[in-house]
């Protein structure tokens, strides 16, 4: 009597085949069960409420909050200029002699303000009381005109 021609790999394939079959089967009988064909207009229809949610529920008149279109802003909000003292108290962080920067804590606003030796009226060190004035760079605030204070 002769061995069977089927192995194991064979029957793990089949096997396979059969699983994905059936569940290929079950896929589809899910979509035919939640079909939204055929359904009215109001049962696809989606509202949103006084938040901004989506509901299935039509939002309630009285709760309309009246928005004034001149007070819609599109885009960052313009910059209101205030009086702006120029001149800054500080005290100096950090400041590395040897490679010539440092780091000025700026007292009003608590901001962390990078200074190079270029800008220095007279030389400084960490804990040193300062004055200065700021100029934007390319990497952020820098101070300039920086002298000792007493």
């Amino acid at each position: 009597m002769g061995r069977s021609q089927e192995t194991v790999g064979k029957k793990e394939k089949e096997k396979k085949k059969a699983q994905k079959k059936r569940e290929k089967v079950e896929r589809a009988e899910d979509r035919k069960a939640n079909n939204s064909k055929g359904k009215s207009l109001e049962d696809m229809m989606a509202y949103i409420d006084e938040n901004g949610n989506i509901s299935a529920v039509p939002p309630d008149p009285r709760k309309k909050k009246v928005i004034n279109h001149e007070d819609i802003q599109i885009g960052v909000a313009k910059h209101v200029a205030e009086d702006y003292d120029p001149i800054r108290n500080g005290v100096v962080t950090f400041f590395n002699e040897a490679k010539g920067y440092g780091f000025i804590n700026d007292l009003q606003s608590q901001e962390s303000v990078f200074v190079h030796a270029n800008q220095l009226s007279e030389p400084i060190k960490e804990k040193d009381k300062v004055t200065f004035e700021t100029e934007q760079s390319p990497k952020g605030l820098s101070a300039v005109k920086v002298r000792k204070t007493l």
